[in-house]
């Protein structure tokens, strides 16, 4: 096998060679949210679902807490303040109309609490420590193929801005969040939040994933994340696919791996690049589904709505398997 030098030259035109089987191929090929797909097997969600009060109790059972003897004992045990905080995130609604569901729904819990109670449990730490270990053990039964892509968003802070249309996306009016999705299943493995830049987001999210030991076979990233500092976070046996800037100048050894890659298979190599875009849609469902604006004001109470935003995105995604 001969091997060809790779060089900037080279680079910038196979840049131009993947932008013109874009334009000439991947409009019509952009992966869309499964609709049909969802509704075909919404018995899988529904699964889910009902197995939840299990997993709930399976992640409490796998932590203990030593009480410090300070403080009033909670009213609520655990399990029921796990599945109150995840009733009151699906419904997506004001604390306040969250109180009025209950007492139309008091039955099926039991309790009945106002509105600031459900917005403590947002600071609870031991509903912190059973939404993690709830969204480890769903991803750990589902079972996942280490092809990733990852990508990040934003929440709003105040329902007056909104991040796909205000032109200023920073500042304090926003929340940036990077989930990493496992591209057969659709199921997001690990996430970062950030109230500084997608970049330290993404950082989290990368430190989460190898916390919990998933392999990472490929993965698909925009270009924000084409930096070599990024490309080095990943082994040789790792496929990366993302495009470089077009100023591109010192290749380096992990840039000349891609562009290799490129030029084996340019179809192929955007083909993977745009497994990206489930991303895009798995963000713009769960908008849909649980909300674009982050109601609460207290930085770990913000923390908190997004890792249920995650967990309640593995509930209800089904496998879009790829083509």
């Amino acid at each position: 096998m001969i091997w060809m030098r790779i060089t900037a030259k080279i680079a910038e035109e196979m840049i131009d060679v993947l932008e013109g089987i874009k334009n000439e191929v991947f409009p019509d090929e952009v992966e869309k949210y499964p609709f049909a797909d969802w509704e075909r097997k919404r018995e899988q969600v529904k699964h889910r679902l009902r197995k939840l009060p299990e997993y709930v109790e399976q992640s409490a059972a796998m932590i203990s807490f030593k009480s410090s003897g300070a403080g009033r004992k909670k009213k609520i045990v655990l399990e029921k303040r796990v599945m109150l905080f995840l009733f009151s995130r699906m419904m997506n609604k004001s604390n306040r109309d969250v109180e009025d569901l209950l007492v139309m729904f008091g039955p099926l819990f039991g309790v009945q609490v106002n509105y600031k109670y459900i917005e403590r449990l947002y600071s609870d730490e031991h509903v912190k420590t059973v939404l993690h270990n709830l969204f480890i053990l769903l991803v750990r039964d589902e079972g996942v193929s280490g092809d990733l892509s990852g990508d990040g968003t934003g929440y709003s802070l105040t329902v007056t801005k909104h991040y796909r249309t205000s032109p200023k996306k920073k500042g304090k009016g926003y929340l940036y969040s990077f989930r990493i999705i496992d591209v057969d299943t659709g199921l997001y493995v690990a996430y970062g939040y950030s109230k500084t830049s997608e970049m330290d987001a993404f950082n989290k999210a990368m430190k989460m994933l190898r916390t919990m030991g998933i392999p990472i076979d490929s993965m698909s990233l925009d270009k924000y994340f084409s930096s070599r500092k990024v490309l080095r976070l990943f082994g040789k046996n790792t496929a990366l696919f993302l495009i470089p800037k077009k100023n591109i100048v010192n290749l380096g050894i992990e840039w000349t791996r891609i562009i290799r890659r490129m030029i084996e298979d340019p179809y192929l190599f955007l083909k993977n690049y745009y497994l990206r875009n489930l991303s895009e849609t798995g963000f713009s469902a769960d908008k849909r589904r649980f909300g674009g604006v982050i109601r609460q004001k207290r930085e770990d109470r913000q923390e908190m709505a997004l890792m249920s935003i995650a967990f309640l995105h593995n509930v209800f995604t089904v496998r879009v398997g790829r083509n």
